[in-house]
């Protein structure tokens, strides 16, 4: 039996999935060749294709179209595969996050990707991870109004709903013997070509709710500190395992008194520079 081709659908690689292919092509069609892919995709060098395989050459506009015709794909084929190319690609989380909205929304993809989706949606959105630490206050409620009046600042239904079905979806809830809704015990995994902008979205949202909460909360509910000060390059180092040991001892001092009930709160340890680097940093 002839090898199936690889699915298209089945990988955030771009670039692995052309090596499939061109394997895949090799197997089942005699003399097949990387001249012969070119000429198909209205290229004169007959290299590109490895080159690109090989991530030392990126696809343009027009590389791309004549890759998409050279690889048979359909119209829908095209667009995805244009999309995973520009998640590669892409040099702001803006652009990122513009390519993944065109994979995600995709019914094929979906379909082989779920897990990955809904756990980049959990780290992207600061209401998912709000409303997964809500869930251990006793008062809760899993009612979409409640959790969207409830969360500050407030939220839509429509979020909030997002939020529960997100949190069932990757089994970080559950619904215990008593009928009541309740953390599980699960762990939260993205695929490695979305992990890093879905933490950037994280920082970047939780970064917009601190600048909220100066205005939005009295000082006795907050507390912001922040220092400007000039760091050498070799110090740098031991200021983040400063921060990472900061972390973990407030984490500490939150799960010791996990059998109280409280209030859902950000904790942001920030450090990045406010000047470019200069000739002798």
């Amino acid at each position: 039996m002839e090898p199936a081709p690889p699915d298209l659908y089945a990988s955030l690689d771009f670039r692995a999935y052309l090596a499939a292919w061109f394997s895949w092509k090799k197997a089942t069609h005699a003399g097949y060749s990387h001249r012969l892919f070119a000429r198909r995709a209205g290229q004169k060098s007959p290299s590109l294709l490895k080159a690109v395989i090989d991530g030392k050459r990126n696809l343009t506009a027009a590389t791309l179209e004549g890759f998409s015709a050279a690889l048979g794909h359909t119209p829908e084929e095209a667009r995805f595969f244009a999309a995973l190319v520009a998640l590669d690609q892409a040099q702001t989380d803006a652009e990122r996050n513009a390519a993944w909205s065109v994979l995600s929304a995709t019914q094929r993809f979906r379909a082989a990707h779920r897990i990955e989706g809904e756990a980049f949606r959990f780290f992207s959105h600061w209401w998912c991870v709000a409303v997964f630490e809500l869930v251990k206050h006793p008062d809760f409620q899993p009612d979409p109004r409640w959790i969207a009046r409830t969360l500050r600042p407030r939220i839509t239904e429509s979020e909030a709903r997002r939020a529960l079905r997100t949190l069932r979806e990757l089994a970080l809830i559950r619904t215990d013997g008593q009928g009541r809704v309740v953390q599980a015990e699960a762990s939260v995994v993205t695929a490695q070509e979305v992990q890093g902008l879905a933490v950037s979205n994280y920082h970047r949202e939780m970064s917009a709710r601190a600048g909220e909460a100066v205005d939005g909360f009295e000082p006795g509910e907050r507390h912001l500190l922040s220092v400007t000060v000039t760091v050498p390059p070799d110090l740098l180092p031991e200021l983040k395992r400063e921060l990472n040991a900061m972390q973990a001892r407030l984490l500490d001092l939150c799960d010791s008194a996990h059998d109280r009930p409280g209030r859902v709160t950000q904790i942001n340890l920030q450090l990045f520079p406010l000047a470019a680097r200069l000739p002798d940093d």
